[in-house]
């Protein structure tokens, strides 16, 4: 499958390289591929700049967002919350048109310094504003629950007995990104099906906890199971 992923930072890229490994034909979409490419700025994961990232993964090509979005099947959003409708318009509404588009972004405001504050929350998502301004894209809202190592390997993490969530309006869209990506490729055991793309508000108002659990366990390498 065509894949087509927008951003470049630490989720983008832990994604893009778990897509190719899995065989699929996956392009890494940023603003300004020269600037980009020219950066010196590394991310923690340890992967480098994206020139040297890219150098590691020669079989992700990086593009423009409209050339990535163009390519992929499937599209998935990896930029900040904050950004990602401004990202999504410069992939261009008609390269979305009808096709799978997963929401791993969130709202995170880091302007007035650490902890962030939610730039959206409580009667709104970013994976809604998402779905309301492409209404022809099918958005799955997954995988923003958890820290990019987990998202590609949940065994990491009590042998993958803990839990993932998925929300969005079109049933065949999240059975696809579930049955094709969360579990036959990434390997989760455990795929709750929230409902329609409402249920993102509370997948993504989750995230101040999620940080308030990092920075007492001190790793990203953890996540929630939902026991009844």
């Amino acid at each position: 499958m065509r894949i087509g992923v927008l951003g470049t930072g630490m989720v983008g890229r832990t994604l893009s390289a778990k897509f190719a490994e899995l065989g699929h034909e996956t392009r890494i979409g940023t603003r300004d591929v020269a600037a980009a490419m020219a950066s010196t700025e590394v991310t923690r994961d340890g992967t480098g700049t994206l020139a040297q990232w890219q150098e590691n993964n020669p079989e992700v090509p990086v593009a423009t967002f409209a050339d990535a979005a163009a390519h992929g099947e499937v599209v998935l959003n990896a930029t900040s919350g904050v950004a990602s409708l401004d990202a999504l318009r410069m992939a261009g509404e008609g390269n979305l048109e009808g096709k799978v588009l997963i929401d791993v972004s969130n709202p995170l405001d880091f302007s007035r310094g650490f902890p962030p504050t939610l730039s959206v929350c409580n009667t709104d998502s970013v994976a809604e504003r998402i779905q309301e301004a492409f209404p022809a894209a099918r958005v799955v809202k997954t995988l923003n629950t958890v820290g990019a190592p987990v998202m590609v390997a949940p065994s990491a993490v009590a042998g993958g007995e803990h839990t993932m969530f998925v929300a969005g309006n079109d049933q065949e869209a999240k059975s696809l990104v579930t049955d094709t990506f969360l579990r036959g490729g990434f390997g989760w055991k455990h795929v709750m099906d929230l409902g329609d793309i409402k249920s993102a508000r509370g997948m993504e108002m989750y995230l101040p906890l999620w940080l308030s659990l990092m920075q007492v366990g001190g790793s990203p390498l953890f996540n929630i199971a939902v026991l009844t």
